[in-house]
């Protein structure tokens, strides 16, 4: 099955979601904007509307998507808007991009539950997957091929 997340940049989004048993694999990419095909720079002016996002893949036999949503709240702050860590721009809003029905009532009811967390208003949208594309290759596995690369998620705290 699939499930889609953005939560600021993509090189720690991907790194957390590896580290769940269950998760096959992980591909980094952009989507919810309007450009065809875009690359890095075009999605860092900020025009083309996209995220940066990660396409997870995993086994429901062995990690359940409620599972992926509790991962998904645990490594982003979602009161914030625009900006995760030290990015800041539209293309690292949080956006869970639901696949099919089950998953958009799944988002939606961990966001009601995660909103009594807060006094403030959570600004993480949910909203209906579309078109991924695929980041360029130096985007994939980065914090694996580049130890010590920034990162604004504490994976220590990822079990």
């Amino acid at each position: 099955m699939k499930a889609t997340f953005a939560a600021g940049c993509f090189w720690g989004v991907e790194a957390a979601f590896k580290k769940i048993k269950g998760v096959v694999s992980t591909t980094v990419g952009y989507t919810g904007g309007s450009k065809k095909d875009p690359s890095y720079e075009d999605i860092c002016s900020g025009d083309t509307g996209h995220a940066e996002a990660v396409l997870v893949e995993y086994d429901p036999e062995k990690v359940s998507y409620e599972r992926l949503l509790d991962v998904f709240w645990q490594i982003h702050e979602p009161t914030s808007l625009d900006k995760q860590g030290n990015d800041i721009g539209s293309q690292y809003r949080a956006v869970i991009f639901y696949h099919d029905e089950a998953q958009k009532r799944s988002a939606e009811r961990s966001l009601k539950e995660k909103q009594k967390e807060y006094d403030e208003k959570i600004m993480t949208q949910i909203k209906k997957a579309e078109k991924f594309y695929k980041a360029e290759d130096y985007h994939q596995d980065y914090l694996d091929k580049n130890k010590g690369g920034y990162c604004h998620i504490d994976l220590n705290s990822i079990e």
